[in-house]
Order: C-alpha cells, then structure tokens, then sequence
C-alpha cells in the first residue's frame, strides 16, 4: 500500500503527535508499505530515526508572511523558494518564541478556510506538488485543524484522505472568540470531504466523534503504540531516593504544579521521607514563569533541594530518565487522548498514577500497569504514589504488569497493523481518468 502521510511540525519541540506519526510511518514501511511522511510547517523533530522528507509544505515562514501581508500571496513561488528551503525553516525553527494568540486564531481560521482563504497559494503549491508525484493508495492528514486539505487532496489524486485525531479539541477550546466558535464550524463544516476519521484511543474516537459532529461509520482506532525495543525493565538502585517523575510538556493543564501539591501533602501529611520529584519536557517560553513559580513555591515549603527541571530530553536520554523513576505521573487536568509518556514508562516497567479520565482508564485497564487517581485532586494523587512508597511489592507488581501490558497491547507494530487495516478498507479503485 502507497501512502503519503503528513505530519505538522512543532519546530522546537519535542512533540507527541510528531512523533506517534513519525513511529507510524516508520514501523509501516518496515511492514513493507511505500510511505511517504510529508512534514507541515517546519522539520520536524522527534527522538527515533526521522522518516519525513526535506520538502516542507505550507511552508511557516511563507505562511507567517501571507497571513500577514497581502503582497507575499502575490509572489512567484521561485521567490518563496528562498524561505521555503529546509535549511531556512531548520534554522527557523531552532528559535522560541511566544505565539500571539490572536494570530493563531487568524492562523488556524485560514487554514481551515483553504483555498478560498488568505493561505489559498499554499494550496496551491501542495496540490500542484503532489500531482507530480505517483499516485498513492491513500493520504492521512494528522489532525482535524488540517482537514482543508481533504478536498483538494481527493480532488487531484483521486484516492481516500483520513483524518487522524490526536487532542485537538484542547487548540480548539483555548482559541478566542470569534475564532474558536469559527473553527469548529469550519471544520464541521468539511467532515464529509474526508473518507474517514482515526482516533488514538476509543476514548478519542468517542470525544472527537461528538465534538465535530461525526458519523458513526467515519470513526476507526488505531490505539497508540511505542516502540519498545529500547524500553528495558527498570532496575531499582539500593539507597537510592524515592523518585517521582513527570514526563511532559511543562504547562498549567499538564498540572505539574498539582503534582508538586500533592508531594507537599506526602511530605508534611504522609509520612514521605525525603524525596525527589523529577521533571522533564518541554518548556515554551510562555510558561517559564509558570515553571518559576512552581520553583520558588518548592522552595518556600523547604522543599526547593527535592525538585529538578531536566529539560527536554532526546530519546537516549529520556530512556535513561524513564528507568531512573520509582513512579511516573502527569496528573492533567484536561482529558488526554494519547498519554504516550505514560505507554513509555510502563514500558520500562514503571507504575504510573494518572487522572481517572481521558485514555487512561483503557489504558490502564488493558495494561494493568497503575492506578487512577481523581481528576484535579491533588491528595488522591498523593495518596496513591504514598501506597506505592509504602507498599514496594505494590509497586513491583505493577510494574511488571504495565512492562508485559504495553507489549501486548500498545506497541508500535500493532498500531501500524491497526492503521493498515482500516487504510485498506477504504481503498477506492484507480479513478477513470
């Protein structure tokens, strides 16, 4: 099967959608399968062997200059190629820098609005790229912000486009007014230009399904999978302090600053002797004062020497950090569709307490490899990793369930064979030309 995946870039960061479409693609052309991975926005970054192309389209520079000036939607592409090159969008993407949220409103209203809206010469370019290529089984778009592309895609290739869906709803519901309200009903608006819709989780597919308003027999799963080749089983160093981790992107419904609430109740209420709390992810430059705070808090409690802020870690890296931990928990206040930190500590055996919604109930169901706390409590969080401290076979015990779940459950290759076989479903015969 020919498939031409995209995959939007996130610059700078370590993204979890970059990198399940990037393992995807991946483990399916190790399945035998022709993939194509066609990055959106900027290269992308991700912590395995990166599969995409050097051909970047939609362009973020090009795109930036046409949101705002009418004059760079005039311009001859042959100009554009001077900001379209991998390397000027490599070296753009190596920057930080705060995102006004009024422009990605604008932003996503446009994308959304195709052909007929301000980013219609991007269109353009991508249609007129891609007829020059071979003509593919099917195409995959990675999320529902994208889905514009769906019409002229088909229209020029003649072959199904699916949609994936990876959390969106969260973009979407922290947009402003009017944009928010706007995008929904564009996107909305364009569900029947799509051949079909694949979530990460059934609890995706049932939020997405709602959310935007779409039929029962568009949505499929292909439940998310990690590679686990790297993955080994933890191995608990003698004397060493209890280490509670967090692996994710360092933001407000991320809750690191519940999970540092709960170990203040751990400490003062629990009994915890002292600890550690190890943090990893990313950090945009709009949270480093939320990050600051969550510092200077610690501090305050006399609890600054039990904190650390690794950064964010590349694949070697974060295998290292992963088997350092005695437990892993992100305690997101907001429902998470994929949890994919949460896959790769099982993975190495570590137990995880998470929140009792989102993808974590079937996750955990399937896996056995933890416990659910209640959402946005920050003593139920504390509690359950207490018990975990307080009872280690507890602890073991888990951990060895969630290392074997993973691996029968959520591995890369049963996502890739997941993904195939809804793709071959829907495979339309060859267009009359």
């Amino acid at each position: 099967m020919r498939i031409y995946a995209f995959t939007a870039g996130a610059a700078s960061m370590y993204c979890g959608s970059c990198l399940r479409d990037n393992a995807l693609a991946r483990e399916m052309k190790a399945q035998g399968h022709d993939v194509l991975l066609l990055p959106v926005y900027t290269p992308t970054l991700v912590d395995e062997e990166n599969v995409a192309t050097h051909h970047v389209l939609f362009g973020g520079i090009s795109v930036y200059l046409q949101q705002y000036s009418a004059f760079f939607r005039r311009t001859p592409w042959f100009v554009d190629r001077i900001w379209d090159s991998w390397l000027a969008l490599k070296a753009a993407s190596r920057r930080s820098i705060p995102v006004n949220p009024k422009f990605l409103g604008e932003m996503t209203v446009a994308m959304l609005e195709g052909e007929s809206g301000p980013q219609h010469k991007e269109f353009e370019k991508m249609v007129y790229y891609l007829a020059h290529l071979e003509r593919p089984d099917v195409v995959t778009l990675p999320n529902s912000l994208l889905i514009a592309m769906a019409e002229p895609i088909r229209r020029a290739l003649g072959c199904p486009v699916f949609v994936t869906l990876q959390g969106e709803d969260l973009f979407l519901e922290n947009l402003e007014e009017p944009f928010r309200t706007r995008s929904l009903a564009l996107i909305r608006g364009q569900v029947a230009t799509a051949d079909g819709f694949v979530a990460v989780s059934e609890f995706c597919g049932r939020l997405m399904s709602a959310y935007l308003d779409i039929p029962k027999d568009k949505m499929h799963v292909a439940p998310l999978g990690v590679n686990t080749r790297d993955l080994a089983m933890r191995v608990k160093t003698p004397g060493a302090p209890f280490t509670i981790g967090y692996l994710a992107r360092i933001t407000p419904e991320k809750s690191l600053h519940q999970l540092c609430e709960a170990y203040l109740w751990m400490r003062r209420e629990g009994g915890l002797p002292p600890s550690r709390i190890e943090a990893a992810g990313y950090l945009a430059p709009e949270y480093r004062e939320y990050l600051r705070i969550i510092e200077k808090q610690m501090k305050e409690w006399g609890l600054g020497d039990e904190f650390h802020y690794r950064g964010a870690l590349d694949r070697e890296h974060k295998v290292r950090f992963l088997r350092s931990l005695d437990v892993l928990s992100v305690p997101s206040v907001y429902a998470e569709p994929k949890g994919l930190y949460a896959l790769e500590a099982m993975a190495c055996g570590v137990p995880v307490v998470e929140p009792r919604h989102g993808a974590f109930p079937e996750m955990i169901d399937k896996t056995g490899g933890g416990l659910l706390a209640e959402p946005d409590h920050a003593a139920s969080f504390g509690r359950l990793i207490l018990q975990l401290w307080k009872e280690p076979a507890l602890a073991e015990e888990l951990g060895r369930r969630g290392y074997e779940g993973v691996r029968r459950h959520y591995t890369v290759e049963r996502m890739a064979v997941s993904a195939a076989r809804v793709y071959s479903n829907a495979i339309l015969p060859a267009v009359d030309s």
